[in-house]
């Protein structure tokens, strides 16, 4: 007598599902559309960015095709109305307050991430670390209003006397102190240097946070003190994130706008003094606009000065965002 198969109904067996069957219906013109918009769709977001950036490009390039770029960076003949488009003058000065201020960014924020990371306990960093970053967030205009309010009767009266008088036998601190009521590179370079700080202390710090716990503690274990593992150990080993911390600081200070036009003085010379005035290729920029506003050739003129600046800070960044780029990656492969 032959057994009956088991019913699959109530069995406690999961039964596969049949095959799905193609639909005999094509696809009309709505859901190609839809179909065609779900490809292509998350695309457009990323390339925004892209197109900005091109856009800016072909802008400044359309608008600086009608002067010789060339010639307005190596020239230092700065005069509009005889023809004479020379910004060198303005690069000098972007130089003269960005690499002091990088350099005194730096060293604060070295300073300041070896705290965090190495000495400071940690319920301190935690209510510290904050008061850094916001820096960062603080607009360009207040930091000049601040500065030009309450800093340069200090500079003036004080801070430039008194390095003029200490070390006026250093090459460019003496002879005749310049009569800028507080303003010029000195304030310029120490606003600066509040505005890279945020971005270099950043870096450092998580930098040096990176920094894998075994290898801090071997050196501890072998005898070290936390100086000598930061110096021969921590330090060599976030070299990388330290050297981009330090061309993003440039790119923020060698860019800045407002602050500068507010605090440096505005004048289209190469200062012989470190006390004295002088501008910038940013702040020239926007102080200038309303009068290139009817003026083509004044606009060409301003159009080679933004491609420049344009050109530098991007190179700058690129660089800098490379390195950190790699850091994180060398980061999560020792992992």
């Amino acid at each position: 007598m032959n057994a009956t198969p088991p019913s699959p109904i109530g069995s406690g067996v999961a039964q596969p599902l049949p095959p799905p069957t193609p639909s005999s219906v094509a696809p009309t013109f709505g859901g190609r559309v839809r179909a065609i918009a779900y490809r292509i769709g998350p695309f457009v977001p990323a390339l925004v960015p892209l197109a900005v950036v091109v856009g800016i490009v072909v802008a400044l390039v359309s608008a600086a095709l009608q002067a010789n770029i060339l010639s307005s960076v190596f020239s230092f003949h700065w005069n509009p109305p005889a023809n004479q488009w020379g910004f060198g003058v303005f690069l000098v000065g972007s130089l003269l307050t960005a690499v002091p201020a990088l350099v005194l960014s730096m060293a604060v924020g070295l300073g300041l991430a070896i705290a965090s990371t190495t000495y400071l306990p940690r319920f301190l960093t935690v209510w510290l670390d904050p008061f850094v970053d916001l820096l960062a967030g603080i607009p360009s205009v207040v930091y000049g209003i601040w500065a030009y309010v309450n800093l340069t009767p200090y500079f003036a009266n004080d801070f430039n006397p008194w390095i003029h008088g200490h070390l006026g036998f250093v090459p460019g601190l003496g002879g005749k102190l310049p009569s800028t009521g507080g303003t010029g590179l000195p304030i310029s370079i120490f606003i600066l240097t509040l505005m890279a700080l945020p971005i270099t202390t950043l870096l450092i710090r998580d930098s040096l946070r990176s920094v894998p716990k075994d290898l801090w503690e071997s050196g501890l274990a072998l005898g070290a003190t936390r100086w000598e593992v930061l110096r021969h150990v921590a330090l060599p080993y976030s070299s990388r994130g330290v050297l981009s911390a330090g061309l993003l600081g440039f790119g923020r200070a060698f860019g800045e706008t407002v602050a500068v036009a507010m605090l440096i003085g505005g004048a289209a010379v190469i200062p012989t003094s470190f006390f004295g005035a002088t501008d910038t290729i940013a702040a020239t920029m926007f102080s200038l606009l309303d009068s290139a506003r009817n003026n083509s050739h004044f606009l060409s003129g301003l159009a080679d000065m933004g491609l420049v600046l344009f050109a530098i800070t991007l190179v700058v960044n690129i660089l800098g965002r490379r390195l950190v780029t790699s850091l994180y990656a060398s980061e999560i492969a020792g992992l």
